[in-house]
């Protein structure tokens, strides 16, 4: 009886660690499939869909057009003439009869009103050289956009092939895994059967691990790179998403440069440094033209009450009148060497900023020449020859003619050419999009 009473109670221990059972098994089915499941789904990117995306969202970019906007608004301020000022004064309240003169009748508390206006008539073409000034800082600004655009669109160039490249070294270090696993797979067959010795399968074994480990790496730096692009793109939330559809720009030599003075004008940032020497001659004259005297004219009507003892009737009368500053104490000495000072300091950034747009476009051209060359020997030599005697080795390991050794030595070979060859192509893609941004071309692509 106590053995049917306890195998009673164990079925029923049973039965109802059932649905516990089935919930357990429900979340660990869950938990596989959402670990099984891509966190995004794949999202093709081109580079011209990149460029809309760069448009529409680059923070630095939109940044700047802000301060467009600013200095578009201080040409705003910049054009405003001085505004009038109008004033009321009122004195004299209160009796100002003598003892017991007889007002009952009237009003004796009317006081004194002077209402005026005055107004600043600026001399010394101030407003003019303040539009001047701030049309020159406008200019800037928008150079400075330009600028900021070149920049962040050669950086969104080099950014997507670096995913490109990241993309290639996954496929290539996937392909070198997958092939280590094949061949160890058909060697640990060999090694049952006794026709290899365990040591060449010990060294294929350190090879595989080695390649796996090279695609963890690439998986990692394409992650790197994803964020890099999704960055410019202001897609930060995507960025396991996107992927680099693209192929490889052809490996050709763009149109022979211009003249370096004709390449210089087209750079933005030079064209901003000038703007910014222009304004600085005029915020110079206008701190100069603070020495010219503004006049500042009034006009007034004032009303007098009616006073028994000195004018029975009410009065009114009015008046005009002028005034100058006069510069007894302080001649504007501090705000003209300052303005001289900030005009030495803008001729200097533009002579830095020619100097470097200078080397940046020699630097550029002489990557890019590299990076040609580079390109053009991977392909026509490198990548055949690599191949050919990879090929070679495998065929020749089957027929049992060369060691396991001479093997790995080819793969190597090949496993490192493909590399060097993708790298030597994203090279040429950024040094072409840095050279074109360095030219200030339209389309650096």
């Amino acid at each position: 009886m106590l053995m049917n009473g306890n195998h009673r109670h164990g079925g029923r221990a049973r039965y109802l660690a059932r649905p516990a059972q089935a919930l357990l098994g429900l979340l660990i089915g869950i938990a596989l499939l959402i670990a099984g499941a891509p966190a995004f789904a794949q999202e093709k990117l081109t580079l011209i869909e990149a460029q809309r995306l760069f448009a529409q969202r680059n923070r630095e970019l939109l940044l700047a057009q802000h301060a467009v906007a600013a200095a578009e608004a201080d040409s705003v301020s910049a054009s405003a003439r001085p505004n009038p000022n109008m004033y009321l004064n009122a004195t004299q309240f209160g009796n100002l009869y003598p003892p017991g003169y007889d007002y009952t009748s009237r009003l004796d508390r009317r006081a004194d009103i002077v209402l005026g206006l005055n107004q600043t008539f600026e001399r010394g073409g101030k407003r003019a050289l303040r539009m001047s000034a701030a049309g020159s800082f406008e200019e800037a600004s928008r150079r400075d956009r330009e600028d900021v655009q070149r920049v962040q669109l050669s950086g969104l160039h080099a950014a997507y092939y670096s995913l490109a490249l990241a993309q290639d070294k996954v496929r290539i270090t996937g392909l070198a895994a997958a092939s280590f696993q094949k061949t160890i797979e058909a060697l640990s067959l060999r090694l049952k059967a006794g026709d290899i010795a365990a040591s060449d399968v010990a060294r294929m074994r350190v090879d595989a691990l080695r390649a796996e480990n090279d695609a963890r790496a690439a998986r990692a730096e394409r992650e790197h790179a994803q964020n890099a692009l999704a960055y410019f793109i202001g897609m930060e939330a995507k960025a396991r998403s996107i992927e680099a559809a693209d192929a490889w720009p052809d490996a050709a030599m763009p149109a022979a440069a211009q003249e370096m003075e004709n390449l210089l004008q087209r750079r933005p940032d030079i064209a901003a440094a000038r703007a910014r020497v222009l304004a600085a001659e005029k915020r110079r004259d206008l701190a100069r033209s603070l020495r010219t005297r503004d006049i500042t004219a009034a006009v007034q009507f004032e009303r007098v009450p009616w006073n028994p003892l000195a004018n029975p009737t009410a009065v009114n009368t009015f008046g005009f009148g002028l005034s100058v500053p006069l510069f007894t104490n302080y001649y504007y000495d501090g705000e003209i060497r300052r303005a001289e000072a900030d005009l030495d300091t803008a001729r200097i950034n533009l002579e830095r900023t020619t100097a470097l747009a200078l080397g940046d476009i020699e630097d550029s051209r002489a990557d890019l020449d590299s990076a040609i060359d580079r390109v053009r020997r991977f392909k026509d030599v490198l990548l055949k020859e690599a191949q050919k005697a990879a090929d070679g080795a495998e065929f020749a390991y089957s027929q049992g003619a060369i060691g396991v050794m001479d093997l790995l030595d080819s793969r190597r070979q090949l496993y490192f050419t493909r590399l060097d060859a993708s790298t030597a192509q994203a090279d040429y893609a950024r040094s072409l999009a840095a050279w074109r941004a360095a030219i200030s071309a339209e389309n650096p692509r």
